[in-house]
């Protein structure tokens, strides 16, 4: 098994990111974030955030030339939280699925599937990405601290 899937499975255990795109329209995240940070819903319906917004670092690069993989794109990165967290991709436009890249307690980059469910692009714009590794999905609901 992955050293990546491993880390999450053990801080996740069992879960389902809903908390923003549920079927009954009543997600805590379903219009704007309500919490922010790196978040999972757990098999209580409850919102766990893993690391909080405020731990976490976002950059937003616009141009090809200095964005993740030679293409615009968003960094999230906190190296002072426990775990440790760095996490990039090109997947920065609304509804659009791609990949991207995460890292957790500085484990080997893995590839993850990426849905962006809100695109921003300037400082204190928020941006929610919805992240599946498997069976695990996460979520990111961040705002946007830094445009490069």
């Amino acid at each position: 098994m992955r050293k990546i899937c491993f880390l999450l499975l053990l801080l996740c255990t069992i879960i389902s990111c809903d908390n923003d795109d549920d079927v009954n329209n009543d997600a805590t995240n379903q219009d704007q974030c309500n919490y922010q940070g790196f978040s999972y819903l757990d098999t209580n319906n409850n919102d766990q955030t893993l690391i909080a917004e405020s731990e976490l670092n976002t950059q937003h690069f616009p141009n090809a030339s200095n964005g993740p993989y030679g293409a615009p794109g968003i960094e999230i990165a906190s190296f002072t939280s426990s775990p440790t967290l760095f996490f990039t991709t090109n997947v920065i436009e609304l509804n659009e699925t791609g990949t991207g890249w995460i890292s957790i307690n500085g484990a080997e980059l893995e590839a993850v599937t990426v849905t962006c469910q809100r695109a921003g692009t300037a400082v204190g714009d928020e941006i929610r990405l919805d992240v599946v590794y498997g069976v695990v999905e996460v979520e990111f609901c961040v705002v946007i601290d830094e445009v490069l």
